[in-house]
């Protein structure tokens, strides 16, 4: 019968560290060790950090980013292209976007996408607000940059189908061969798409 190594409280951080994507317990197990050597340069500074964290940060008001200010830093950035809104499903994929530096203009985040199995319905997004954002003079493309998964393309659908009334061009991001990909690696989906869609050279 094993017995415990740790006290509660070494336990249950353990646990919560457990619980964050990409640590089982057995890297949770690690990452705590590491914290609790490091207790002075890390485990400090991450407590107060967390805790500015629960404090301070808020969801934009305008596009649904998160950030310590309302609006968002991306939103009050008067450099961005106003007549772009990209539409994305979470704020992890507006950060991937940033990171790319792939867009200059500003974003919409859902907050998912569409999944009848799920129980996610349009009333559980933010569509409503981007098509009042859309409706905006200023505004001349929006680009859906949503997974190309069937809730993803289900949701750009819907979107499209929404703004039809709006004066605008809807667009969605490529599908296809990635930079660097072999086709013999790729499944049939990708080429298919990727051969539908297909540019001059």
């Amino acid at each position: 019968m094993p017995t415990a190594v740790a006290g509660p409280e070494i336990e249950r951080l353990i646990q919560l560290l457990a619980r964050l994507p990409g640590l089982g317990p057995r890297s949770a197990r690690r990452a705590a060790l590491h914290l609790i050597k490091k207790r002075e340069a890390l485990m400090t500074p991450l407590s107060s950090a967390l805790q500015v964290a629960i404090e301070k940060i808020q969801v934009c008001n305008t596009c649904g980013n998160i950030d310590t200010q309302n609006p968002c830093t991306v939103c009050t950035d008067t450099r961005r292209d106003s007549s772009i809104i990209v539409v994305v499903a979470d704020v992890a994929d507006l950060w991937a976007l940033e990171r790319a530096h792939a867009t200059n203009g500003f974003y919409h985040v859902l907050g998912a996408t569409l999944s009848p199995l799920d129980g996610v319905g349009p009333q559980d997004l933010t569509i409503d607000a981007l098509v009042q954002r859309a409706l905006d003079p200023r505004v001349t493309e929006i680009i859906l940059a949503l997974n190309a998964t069937v809730d993803g393309q289900t949701t750009a659908h819907y979107i499209t189908d929404l703004l039809q009334d709006a004066n605008v061009k809807v667009t969605r991001l490529a599908h296809g061969v990635p930079v660097g990909g072999e086709l013999d690696y790729l499944d049939e989906g990708t080429l298919s798409a990727a051969m539908r869609q297909r540019t001059l050279f």
